[in-house]
């Protein structure tokens, strides 16, 4: 017999919802309805739980609470908390409907789906599944004696940024022997011409908590009007990052995770200490801001209605950006119809939530937000869900040598690849294995007393895509240009360099069987991500992509017609930072209607080229003639590219 309080509760609660619709309540009906197991949209968790949810309709007066007893529900609850002034879109995307259950007996789950399932008013059935962590977890101490630590292009003063080669790989074989030069997410000058952030913008973090008193990252932490910096949804309360424990002689549960990741999209900028960020601004408080919103605590948490409620929250809060370094199991779902419905054609409480998110405009720039997510470490030929589904962003990796990590997932569903960082990689001066990993902030207590550390795995690409996205939507805010979330994924997805060129041969990594590169070979998405690329896109300014050390020609229709042949041309010039950033070996020109140009480095820059539209000369007081037409070209130079472009 269930006790008195939880009658009030759950009559009052029911009470609530009747209310809440101001519609009558209809008579009961028969609980039981055809196809009932439709209803139930994915399959008992391995992991014991005494949790379900419902999304349910309206809900009968009257036998409501013994008909849930009797199936097993000893509690009951709203999922979601409402936000005032949101209450339509809750209702759009079903989030007023949604419940969770407590069973009574965990070895009768399934049974109490099943039973549940057959009652009129439950809509879908779901079962409290769990996610994983892209990365192995493993991190290593960063110490910088007796490694160089020289600034990469000398952007901001942070003494460790020179081994950061994700945001600008020299080639140094001080990282790895087979390290290659442009290996990275182009993002040097970005920062140098463009952007490095704008404090407005908000990036949820949805993992492990963030270590908010880093003194990296506790500048660029956004801050509630409560005091805090996002929220613990395992335990419900303040933040954590540094709970383990011991099991079976082995120390388990928080490993940094979170802290890391948020260090690759924000460490503060030109502060002088340890690492930067993506979009950590440029010392001036204008680096975006992390919230952090806590799914896995200790070795607790993950669950379906938590990550829902974290995303949620993302959205209630004003975050623009999802960084989702997590995802199911490899296989627990091979279709979006699987992971979203099930059999039954109705949408599971991730998707909800993950809609609403997109539909919430937190900013100037987007009508909604933006949500990505690692495409998981299992070396499976698809990626892992949510973020295999066809409308999100999906990030594989590679390491320090421009060439699919080891542990990627890649082919359906991955959409773009970044740096993700690789162990194994041999290293010139003393054989150390771990430059090749992704370098970022760590959690003191976790890291052997260092507050900086390397790491691998998805989990850490999929950060460099949530940085370069959220230096994006700083760019767009300070040019006034806006889009909407379809639009700017697609500039997001196309912004990438050709990954395919190199995918020969084999790959040979120390203490690692040889990976066949063939395998690879257009299973990358659209290629590597490439932050000055999205720049000239939200700029409206096609980029060309011509090789480092050779002079190429480009053809210059797309930016003055097909006629451009027949065009004469006045003027060609490059300002002083983008001749140092292609390292030009001389004035670029034009001839035939093809610009000539020979970089030297590699680099991204711009060129003005004026010429005449209708006639040899500019027109004026003296003479008949045609208009001076001057368009921007943008110019990427990189080691290899695609055969779109003709060589000399």
């Amino acid at each position: 017999m269930q006790t008195n309080s939880f009658t009030i509760v759950l009559c009052g609660l029911l009470c609530l919802v009747s209310c809440s619709r101001n519609q009558a309540a209809p008579q009961v009906q028969d609980n039981t309805v055809s196809h009932s197991s439709a209803k139930i949209v994915n399959t008992a968790p391995e992991r014991v739980s005494n949790t379900i949810l419902l999304r349910m309709g309206q809900v009968p007066e009257g036998e409501t609470l013994s008909a849930l007893q009797a199936s097993g529900v000893t509690c009951i609850e709203p999922l979601f908390e409402s936000v005032p002034g949101k209450e339509e879109l809750e209702r759009r995307f079903n989030l007023d409907k949604w419940y969770l259950a407590t069973v009574s007996d965990e070895a009768a789950l399934e049974r109490s789906a099943e039973l549940l399932a057959q009652k009129s008013f439950v809509e879908v059935v779901e079962y409290e599944n769990f996610v994983e962590k892209s990365s192995d977890c493993i991190s290593y101490p960063y110490r910088p004696a007796g490694v160089s630590t020289r600034a990469a292009g000398g952007a901001f003063n942070d003494p460790a940024l020179g081994m950061q080669w994700h945001y600008r790989n020299t080639g140094s074989r001080a990282i790895a022997t087979d390290a290659y030069a442009g290996g990275d997410i182009n993002v040097s000058d970005v920062w140098s011409e463009l952007t490095c952030g704008d404090s407005s913008i908000i990036v949820a973090v949805v993992d492990e908590g963030v270590k908010y008193t880093h003194p990296d990252l506790i500048d660029n932490m956004w801050t509630d009007t409560d005091g805090s910096h996002g929220h613990n949804f395992v335990t419900d309360g303040p933040i954590t990052w540094d709970r383990t424990h011991e099991e079976n002689g082995q120390i388990r549960g928080d490993s940094g995770h979170g802290t890391h990741i948020a260090g690759t999209i924000a460490a503060v900028n030109n502060n002088g200490i340890g690492v930067s960020g993506i979009a950590g601004g440029s010392g001036d408080g204008d680096g975006v801001k992390i919230m952090s919103c806590q799914i896995f605590d200790d070795d607790r948490g993950g669950s379906a209605s938590i990550v829902a409620k974290a995303v949620k929250y993302a959205a209630d809060k004003g975050a623009s950006i999802l960084s989702c370094s997590f995802g199911y199991r490899g296989g627990t779902y091979m279709s979006d119809k699987a992971y979203i419905s099930g059999s039954g054609g109705l949408n599971a409480v991730e998707y909800d939530a993950l809609k609403y998110f997109e539909a919430s405009r937190n900013n100037p720039v987007l009508d909604g937000g933006i949500a990505i997510f690692a495409s998981g470490n299992d070396e499976d030929p698809y990626a892992t869900y949510p973020g295999a589904l066809n409308d999100m962003i999906s990030v594989s990796a590679f390491g320090p040598d421009f060439l699919p990590a080891y542990y990627t997932n890649y082919g359906p569903g991955c959409n773009i690849v970044a740096p993700g960082g690789e162990a194994y990689h041999l290293n010139s001066q003393d054989n150390y294995l771990i430059y090749g990993m992704v370098l970022s902030t760590l959690p003191s207590e976790l890291n052997d007393g260092e507050d900086y550390g390397y790491m691998q795995g998805t989990s850490m690409a999929c950060p460099h895509v949530s940085g370069v996205v959220a230096l994006a939507l700083s760019y767009a805010k300070k040019l006034g240009k806006t889009f909407t979330v379809k639009e700017f994924k697609d500039m997001i997805v196309t912004s990438a360099n050709d990954f395919d060129k190199r995918l020969e041969g084999t790959k040979t990594l120390y203490n690692k069987k040889p990976i066949e590169l063939y395998t690879y070979s257009k299973q990358m998405g659209t290629g590597s991500i490439d932050a000055w690329k999205l720049m000239m896109k939200i700029e409206g300014i096609p980029s060309i992509t011509v090789q480092s050390g050779k002079e190429s020609w480009y053809d210059l229709s797309d930016y003055f017609g097909t006629s451009c042949v027949n065009l004469s041309y006045l003027d060609v010039s490059v300002d002083d930072k983008s001749r140092e950033s292609l390292g030009l070996q001389a004035e670029p020109y034009i001839k035939y209607g093809r610009l000539f140009i020979h970089p030297s480095k590699i680099g991204s820059g711009k060129i003005r080229i004026s010429a005449v539209g209708g006639g040899t000369q500019v027109g004026g007081d003296d003479a008949i003639g045609g208009m001076e037409v001057t368009q921007e070209v943008s110019v990427i130079s990189r080691p290899i590219v695609n055969s779109s472009n003709a060589w000399l």
